[in-house]
């Protein structure tokens, strides 16, 4: 599911939950920041729990969150310690988590978090995770002009998973190769795939950290190119090496702090 390119259909999930009385919970970590812009399905109506990274496309510090929606008896029978009624759904997640799992707290991880969504509530979010998703597709049209084989032809979020057997490369020399040439993405495995998860067939690729250094759709097609170009010389060192200083001048131009660089 984490290197699914299309939207959910959470109600009929939930039909199909209720139909057999499963407990039905969402992990939203990758799609978070588009669909707390309204740009994605919202899981939260219809699934028991939802629980999230803080990172990705909310674009926080690394963390975690757990949703409920409509607080609910817990349906595993689980009751209070005295007895006398079963325990809420919040109540079994706090429980579960403090003191269960969680370590000691980190102030600095908790203003970080504040900080992003604060970030995500304003207009201006709405806009980045806009274009998260037509970079997204940007990317993958041109991709697929170069004759890589995009998982179900597209995307509709910020991500596409790429199947690399009409390309004669796995996705582990793939990985490989595409960071010797400077540009970071991860081996995935790809439907019906014949290889381990320790190599894989194929390769996911996202957008969201190229949003946020200012690259637009036009930028996407110069990334595809060093794609393409990254694949095609995979077993040459000194060609990777070539395509990693064309990205380092490329890059350039989007710089990570520019107000920093401006002051």
């Amino acid at each position: 599911a984490s290197a699914y390119s299309r939207d959910w259909d959470y109600k009929k999930f939930r039909e199909i939950a209720d139909s057999i009385g499963a407990f039905l919970m969402c992990d939203m970590a990758h799609p978070a920041g588009l669909i707390s812009k309204g740009l994605m399905q919202n899981p939260l109506p219809y699934c028991d729990v939802v629980t999230s990274t803080t990172h990705k496309t909310l674009r926080g510090p690394r963390g975690g969150i757990i949703l409920v929606g409509k607080d609910k008896e817990n349906p595993f029978g689980i009751r209070t310690p005295k007895g006398d009624r079963l325990k809420l759904m919040s109540e079994l997640l706090d429980s579960m988590v403090m003191p269960g799992i969680q370590g000691g707290t980190l102030m600095h991880i908790i203003m970080a978090k504040a900080v992003a969504f604060g970030e995500a509530l304003e207009d201006s979010f709405k806009i980045y995770a806009q274009r998260v998703i037509a970079n997204a597709k940007a990317l993958s049209t041109k991709l697929i002009e170069f004759g890589f084989d995009v998982i179900s032809g597209g995307t509709d979020n910020h991500l596409m998973l790429i199947d690399l057997t009409s390309k004669n490369i796995t996705g582990k020399q793939a990985e490989n190769s595409l960071e010797l040439a400077g540009m970071t993405v991860n081996k995935n495995m790809v439907p019906f795939d014949q290889r381990s998860p320790f190599v894989t067939s194929g390769i996911r690729v996202g957008t969201p950290a190229l949003t946020t250094r200012g690259m637009k759709e036009k930028e996407m097609i110069s990334i595809a190119e060093f794609i393409n170009e990254a694949i095609k010389k995979y077993n040459n060192e000194n060609a990777l090496k070539e395509i990693k200083n064309s990205i380092k001048d490329f890059a350039s131009g989007f710089p990570l702090y520019s107000e920093l660089i401006k002051n």
